[in-house]
């Protein structure tokens, strides 16, 4: 059986679209350093990342500090301040990412963005880094939805771009993201660029593995040819 052509892509935010890891990683090193806790260096939040905000903090805590759900909460809150006054500190985007957007905008291809970032941090950054109205639907996550791998939120931005699952690309940096797309009969496309190993996305599914964003543009259709009456 032949593979629909592509006909809208779902991105992942962090480690996909922006490199983001510097300033989640100083945010939370001030808040662990705050309570006496250790920091961890850059490289060892590669492996928290990806899950939200509440799964990042439970990871970087002590062990100690875990036993307590409404501590973590508290804690989570903490960083969710710090981090709201420093996310756009050393947070950029990466190589190609902005061609690759500008090429598929002026092609009008349908783009949404989905994140376990929280909705509100997601859609700052979003507004921050690019144009207006170049996604068609950005979401984060939201207390009363399920967070990815979960594919609910993946078909519902499918059906909002107006595109099947099956005509869908999926580009994200983790395992989280794979299971995403494989769940939701996406295709699931690694970006080879991003916070996990080319060797972790193949092992989580990944169908191909991307080395540089403009390499996207090689698996889509070309443009439709002009409407002649």
């Amino acid at each position: 059986m032949s593979t629909p052509r592509p006909q809208g892509i779902i991105f992942d935010l962090d480690g996909t679209l922006l490199d983001t890891l510097e300033d989640l990683a100083d945010a939370m090193n001030m808040v662990l350093a705050s309570h006496g806790w250790p920091t961890h260096p850059l490289d060892a939040y590669r492996r928290f990342v990806g899950n939200g905000l509440a799964m990042l903090v439970r990871r970087a805590v002590p062990k100690t500090e875990r036993h307590d759900d409404r501590w973590l909460d508290a804690i989570t809150e903490e960083m969710r301040t710090v981090y709201g006054r420093r996310w756009a500190n050393k947070t950029r985007l990466y190589p190609g990412i902005d061609l690759l957007l500008r090429t598929l905008r002026a092609q009008e291809f349908p783009m949404a963005v989905l994140t376990n970032k929280p909705h509100d941090a997601a859609m700052a950054l979003v507004d921050h880094f690019f144009s207006k109205d170049m996604f068609q639907l950005v979401t984060g996550a939201h207390p009363d939805k399920p967070r990815k791998p979960d594919p609910t939120t993946a078909l519902e931005t499918a059906d909002h771009l107006g595109v099947l699952p099956a005509s869908t690309l999926f580009l994200g940096d983790s395992d989280v993201d794979m299971q995403t797309a494989t769940a939701a009969g996406m295709t699931p496309l690694g970006a080879g660029w991003g916070f996990r190993s080319p060797d972790e996305l193949l092992a989580s599914g990944a169908s191909t593995i991307l080395y540089n964003p403009v390499e996207l543009l090689d698996r889509l259709p070309p443009e439709s040819p002009p409407h002649t009456p």
